[in-house]
């Protein structure tokens, strides 16, 4: 009896066993978790991977002389025009880690779906912005190697001449541009502009006039044409068009978050900005600015204390170390450097601003130089130019409701500063700079390209270069895919900040 129960129990057992192994799979396999994802979601990832970061403000925003911080050790940059490289690589780490790896993954994904085909025309645009964004800041860069380290196990990719790059951006732009579908899909999830294709068109040839006028004193010739074809094709001329990062709580603007945490009280309006904008009398500058009237401190820059009186702003002089900084208050009768006027953390420089990419006061300007130079023969000069300095204008009040600018004063000013042809590029390059306020990339990037504003040189003491004309290669480049750099190096020329990208001249 003992003996039966024992081989009862092994038959009993055994089924167990072989009954558990028959359902293995599908016990094991997990029925919530997703074995892929939409690639539209990831296009959305990567778009929002396009948000400036903040060694954009360290530099970018710094060059043009609009936000210095008179502090140093992380903070130093475009402040003493020195070498900063923890801040230098950020817009390089990001965009590959954030943007291009994304993207190159949409189109190796869907490139053969002929259903998405859309989707790919629209990652193959953001790509191209995040490329010319990458490879105006730096110059050469891995462009059709970068970004193939997970798709293809491209590791040590192989860096390419900025002509090359914008040769290719250019086809890129003008193909993926052209092939939307109107009576394709429609992707909806899409965060930028909830699939509206004629948006996405607006978008990618305003990209293509970009990178058209980008080439204004290396290729007049080839400029102009791709110039008219961008026009022809229609860009963005109204601000809803404009492709812009809307954040929140959630998705909040990273250089917001620096200017309202641990740096609140370290960045600071320039002078040679708020005096450009004082000096004619911009309702811009109250709209941007704030001063905390005899604030001697940090926690003394209060609600309470703040002003938007545009005649009580005072921008810090360049070239200020903390020592410098707190003489030149002194010297302009302030309480100490933490009354300069700052960017308004609490509307323009919120953490839950919008990042834009491509406005219509952007294009409305780029089309004025372009009218001007004979390249478009459709409108006039002084046109564009309104069109585009009221844009902006207007624009701020989507930032922020409190710094909306009523329309009698947009006249007003347009009326006491008239577009004078005898100085049409400077007028326009110097609007251009405005209208890019916060936007550290493209305001870097025409300044180099036209020459305006006019500034002086920054004067500190301990300055490397006379100007910024580009970032420096991350230190992980140089000692991982070192070889590919040192060509790039001796191809371009030094790897620092005075050696000039391509389309510099």
């Amino acid at each position: 009896m003992k003996k039966l129960l024992i081989n009862i129990s092994f038959l009993v057992a055994a089924a167990l066993v072989i009954s558990c192994d028959s359902n293995f799979d599908e016990l094991n396999t997990n029925k919530v978790s997703a074995t892929s994802i939409d690639p539209a979601f990831q296009l959305n990832a990567a778009i929002v991977g396009c948000a400036y970061p903040n060694g954009s403000l360290i530099y970018d925003i710094g060059v043009v002389q609009q936000i210095i911080s008179p502090n140093s050790g992380v903070l130093t940059g475009a402040n003493y025009n020195q070498d900063n490289r923890n801040a230098t690589q950020e817009l390089w780490q990001g965009y590959y880690r954030n943007v291009i790896k994304n993207t190159r993954d949409v189109i190796n994904r869907i490139q053969d779906q002929p259903e998405r085909s859309n989707l790919l025309q629209m990652t193959r645009i953001i790509q191209a912005f995040a490329f010319m964004v990458l490879t105006d800041d730096y110059g050469s860069i891995p462009y059709f190697e970068g970004g193939q380290g997970y798709s293809q196990q491209v590791y040590l990719p192989v860096y390419d001449s900025q002509e090359a790059i914008y040769e290719d951006l250019i086809k890129e732009l003008t193909e993926a541009t052209s092939a939307l579908n109107l009576s394709g899909r429609v992707e909806t999830a899409d965060i930028l502009y909830a699939g509206d294709l004629n948006k996405w068109k607006s978008f990618g040839y305003s990209l293509l006039l970009r990178a058209g006028m980008r080439l204004s004193e290396v290729d007049a010739g080839k400029a102009q044409q791709i110039v008219q074809t961008a026009f022809q094709g229609g860009v963005i001329l109204s601000n809803d068009q404009n492709a812009v990062i809307l954040h929140d709580p959630n998705y909040t603007n990273t250089i917001g978050n620096l200017l309202n945490s641990t740096e609140a009280s370290n960045f600071y309006l320039t002078a040679p900005f708020v005096d450009y904008l004082r000096s004619k009398n911009d309702p811009r500058l109250s709209a941007i600015a704030i001063t905390y009237v005899g604030a001697k401190s940090g926690p003394e820059q209060t609600v309470a204390s703040g002003t938007y009186d545009a005649s009580v702003h005072v921008g810090m002089p360049m070239g200020n170390d903390n020592a410098g900084a707190v003489k030149a208050a002194s010297d302009l009768g302030l309480a100490s450097f933490y009354e300069f006027a700052q960017a308004d953390r609490r509307r323009v420089a919120k953490n839950t601003a919008p990042n834009f990419l491509v406005t219509a006061s952007q294009n409305n300007l780029l089309l004025a130089e372009a009218r001007h130079r004979g390249w478009i023969t459709t409108g006039d000069v002084e046109s564009y130019y309104n069109a585009g300095v009221r844009a902006h204008m207007e624009q701020l009040g989507f930032v922020d409701e409190n710094s909306a600018i009523p329309s009698d004063e947009v006249d007003a000013y347009l009326a006491a500063n008239p577009f004078d042809a005898s100085k049409a590029l400077e007028q326009i390059n110097t609007q251009y700079w405005i209208s890019s306020f916060m936007n550290g990339p493209e305001a870097f990037a025409n300044f180099r390209r036209s020459g305006y504003p006019i500034l002086d040189t920054n004067p500190f003491p301990g300055k490397e270069v006379d100007f910024i004309n580009r970032l420096t290669y991350p230190n992980s480049e140089i000692s991982v895919n070192s070889e590919n750099v040192n060509a790039a190096i001796s191809s371009q020329g030094p790897d620092n900040l005075a050696t000039k990208v391509w389309w510099d001249k």
